[in-house]
């Protein structure tokens, strides 16, 4: 049996498919977001949340391999202390119950956010850790603190691997998470920037996860990264993909600046999440790159899907969920 937390999300929910396409039997751990996936012999759900403990333990009977995608994605400074409880404390919880239960083999989905960001230019790698001193995100510092609790639990005797993917690409909800780009471009969204940032497909991040759980590589962490590309190509390969007009006027740090403030300033007036934050109108203009050879030394033969194929694939699939939303 395999215990896949965040089944509801994007990465969840395909490496569940992945793992029954394989003949695997699969719990998946579902809070309040019921799974999008069809029914199937080999699938079952348990209702619990990782920050409850004894749901935990339950859903831990008879698991050897856990595979841990939940977690909260925010750059909105109201969700610190959710971002804390969630990400830091549930990964806690979920590293003891596995210990406990004496799993066989534990992954956990962590970010390129936990590794920090060089200032010079220098393409990060996997001995980069969040420092105060690079350019972070409070997500990032989540992330990076849930990491410690899974190395933590190495040194327990848990044998763990980590993962760090970049911008996740894929058919999930597109209100949420990466894919909510896909809503912005296809809603006519005019704004694009230059930045530069990394994507990955979210087949590739499935994969490369079970492959290495698989070969039991512990012990180790992966960045998980395609390709690198400026946000302008990126947006103009999904409106291309959607049939739309791409983004047409450029974001430059003065405006960048005035749109974050105004919305910080909005949310408090409607109680409402800001569209744009600080860290994330930064991130949108920032060019960061990251090295991802280590992955590929380690899984022989492994090649990432191409960005257009990826982006393409994921405009077909949503274009699907809009015109049959109940298919």
């Amino acid at each position: 049996m395999i215990l896949v937390t965040g089944g509801s999300g994007l990465l969840g929910a395909e490496l569940i498919r992945q793992l029954l396409q394989s003949g695997k039997r699969v719990r998946a751990l579902v809070n309040q977001k019921p799974l999008s996936l069809p029914s199937h012999p080999m699938l079952e759900q348990a209702q619990g949340s990782i920050l409850d403990v004894m749901a935990l333990e339950e859903a831990m009977q008879g698991v050897e391999d856990v595979y841990h995608c939940a977690a909260l994605v925010s750059f909105d400074p109201g969700d610190d202390a959710r971002l804390y409880k969630i990400n830091v404390e549930g990964t806690a919880n979920l590293v003891n119950a596995a210990l406990d239960a004496g799993v066989r083999r534990f992954a956990f989905v962590s970010s390129v956010a936990a590794l920090g960001r060089h200032k010079d230019g220098v393409p990060v790698d996997e001995s980069m850790n969040w420092s105060k001193e690079t350019h972070n995100s409070r997500y990032g510092q989540s992330k990076y603190l849930a990491e410690m609790e899974v190395w933590r639990g190495m040194a327990e005797g848990l044998n763990a691997v980590v993962v760090n993917p970049s911008v996740i690409i894929g058919p999930g909800d597109w209100n949420s998470s990466s894919t909510a780009i896909f809503k912005s471009v296809y809603n006519g969204f005019p704004w694009y920037s230059e930045g530069v940032n990394g994507f990955v497909d979210v087949r590739d991040v499935a994969k490369a996860m079970i492959l290495l759980t698989e070969k039991d590589i512990f012990g180790e962490r992966f960045i998980l990264n395609g390709h690198h590309a400026t946000y302008k190509s990126v947006f103009e390969l999904m409106a291309k993909a959607f049939g739309k007009n791409p983004p047409h006027r450029k974001v430059t740090p003065f405006l960048a600046g005035l749109v974050w403030r105004w919305e910080k300033i909005k949310s408090k007036i409607t109680g409402t999440k800001p569209l744009v934050t600080k860290e994330t109108a930064e991130t949108a203009l920032a060019t960061v790159e990251y090295r991802n050879d280590k992955l590929l030394k380690a899984l022989p033969g492994f090649a990432y899907t191409g960005l257009e194929e990826s982006i393409a694939f994921t405009c077909k699939e949503l274009s699907g969920q809009i015109h049959n939303p109940k298919a």
